[in-house]
């Protein structure tokens, strides 16, 4: 079984912290040219008077060095997810900064760039957090369609569509743990195996909460849905084992095994490569 293996944040941070400053990237921009990336502000104000990379020297732009930088959101997203509290820390220090000066102009406008984005809208996580999910046996693609006719024309009843139940579980617990509550919750016998999914897709079973938080789209408008289902457990097969075969019985694979015991007493004859000793076998 696979086994997660825990790494430490001072084994990411060069590819975490922006060259100029220093610290972990915050409005990560990449150069087009050579694909470094820096802090938006820091680079910027660094092109301002160079025009080359300040890792490599690649000659960035002739003239316009602005227009061959790229925001990089995902990586931004990254650096987020893995350094605890630096999200909420940057909304904070932006809605202090705009706080003392209203009639600075936002740059974009948007809500992220005040400061005004929670850190369970960017749907950040910690191992200790509790996440509320929503669990029920999955049916299938083709049970779904057709039991989608009768209940989109309210003939169904609502109580009698599927067995849904919510949990409240920390953001570190793994989907093998979910699987054997489940288990042992139901009374599944051990010849049956329980998987859970996401939608259509099956979880791996070191997954956590936190991983499928990330993972998936799932931005905490709700309950993190989850499904499950019960299948037989794949045997082991067992190779049959090759009968004994009888005394004086000479068999295919005697030539491989060696040769074949001769009863106690029986007369040995020579071997056409050993002639016998000189007076006869004794």
């Amino acid at each position: 079984m696979h086994r997660t293996t825990r790494i430490k944040i001072t084994e990411l941070n060069p590819h975490l912290m922006c060259a100029l400053c220093g610290g972990y990237f915050i409005d990560a921009t990449t150069i087009v040219e050579c694909l470094h990336s820096f802090c938006k502000t820091c680079i910027v104000r660094y092109l301002e008077t160079n025009k080359y990379c300040p890792m490599c020297d690649v000659q960035v732009h002739k003239t316009r060095p602005l227009l061959s930088i790229r925001s990089d959101k995902t990586l931004q997203d990254i650096v987020y997810k893995l350094v605890p509290g630096l999200f909420k820390d940057e909304m904070k220090r932006r809605r202090d900064f705009y706080a003392a000066y209203p009639l600075t102009e936002v740059p974009n406008g948007s809500n992220e760039d005040r400061g005004e984005v929670l850190e369970q809208e960017k749907g950040a996580l910690s191992d200790d957090e509790i996440v509320s999910l929503s669990i029920e046996f999955y049916e299938g693609v083709r049970d779904r369609e057709e039991k989608k006719g009768p209940l989109e024309n309210g003939d169904g009843d609502k109580e009698k569509q599927t067995g849904v139940r919510f949990l409240r579980c920390p953001a570190a617990m793994t989907v093998m743990h979910l699987a054997k509550f489940l288990r042992n919750k139901m009374d599944v016998p051990s010849k049956y195996k329980v998987e859970v999914l996401y939608e259509d897709e099956p979880l791996k079973e070191y997954y956590t909460l936190m991983d499928i938080a990330y993972i998936y789209p799932w931005r905490r408008n709700g309950p993190l849905p989850l499904k499950y289902r019960v299948q037989p457990a794949c045997k082991r097969l067992t190779l049959p084992t090759a009968p004994t075969p009888s005394e004086g019985t000479n068999t295919s694979g005697a030539s491989e095994l060696g040769p074949p015991q001769l009863p106690t007493g029986a007369p040995r004859t020579a071997c056409r490569h050993h002639p016998p000793p000189a007076g006869g076998a004794r």
